[in-house]
């Protein structure tokens, strides 16, 4: 029964929304069709006012109006089934408002994926605006510890600044390198521009405090370990590294990003 289910499920995944709404079209003239075949071979199973539908034109719309006052169960009684005609009837009903729900189930999922794709692009687009707010915030962050270090301020806090400014560049850089590695995740190519030129602006004033810190200075554990993994990730950004073809200003920029990256070791 499970499968059953399924295979129903997808049967009516893969069909649109217009030709669920034709075979529910089709299922309505099949039927007025067999009620006037009905009476084509003398079995009348439609009777109006007392008497049997014809099985001239007239006859056939009257079955033909009869097959969608049953397709949408609304049911007036001027026309009532007998004989063979009750199971054809019954059949019809069972049929049409089950094609006709899977028509209504279609326009409402479209309206829901419709919904669906517009938070998604409105919350995708508000992620990258912060991953260049991110940026900024890392760029002045690191500019700061820099004059720290050019005013002898005490290492311990130059530490402890530069710890959350690199695990704050580590999660944004991550969130780069999968905005080029995914093909679903599409971003204009002036917004991953903006993002590379900013990241590999980062990476130079990382890099460039780093040669500045004073002999004394001593990495602790985890400013240590974000900085592999800050060289690790920026070392899969390059032209040839990433599994999809962008254009030369986009490789520009990821170039700069890896070179940059070997001074951080």
């Amino acid at each position: 029964m499970r499968r059953l289910d399924k295979s129903v499920l997808d049967l009516v995944e893969q069909r649109s929304t217009l030709q669920l709404f034709l075979l529910w079209i089709g299922t309505i003239l099949l039927s007025s069709l067999c009620f006037w075949f009905g009476a084509l071979v003398g079995e009348h199973g439609l009777i109006e006012g007392g008497r049997p539908v014809g099985a001239d034109l007239n006859g056939f719309g009257s079955a033909l109006y009869f097959s969608f006052v049953t397709a949408t169960s609304i049911g007036y009684g001027d026309i009532v089934p007998s004989g063979f005609a009750r199971v054809v009837a019954v059949a019809e009903a069972v049929t049409a408002l089950l094609i006709f729900g899977a028509v209504v189930a279609k326009f409402v999922s479209h309206r829901q994926e419709e919904l669906v794709s517009e938070i998604h692009r409105v919350t995708f687009e508000d992620r990258l605006d912060r991953i260049e707010t991110n940026l900024h915030m890392v760029i002045s962050e690191l500019l700061a510890i820099t004059a720290m270090t050019e005013t002898k301020a005490p290492l311990n806090r130059i530490n402890t600044r530069l710890e959350s400014a690199v695990i704050l560049f580590s999660g944004e850089l991550r969130t780069t390198r999968d905005l080029l590695y995914q093909p679903r995740l599409l971003v204009e190519e002036g917004v991953l521009a903006a993002i590379l030129a900013t990241l590999a602006s980062a990476m130079n004033v990382l890099a460039e405090l780093l040669t500045l810190m004073p002999p004394e200075f001593a990495r602790s554990q985890p400013l240590t370990i974000t900085l592999d993994r800050v060289t690790g990730l920026a070392e899969e950004i390059c032209g040839e590294c990433v599994p999809h073809t962008y254009t030369p200003r986009l490789v520009f920029w990821m170039n700069q990003i890896q070179s940059t990256a070997q001074r951080l070791k």
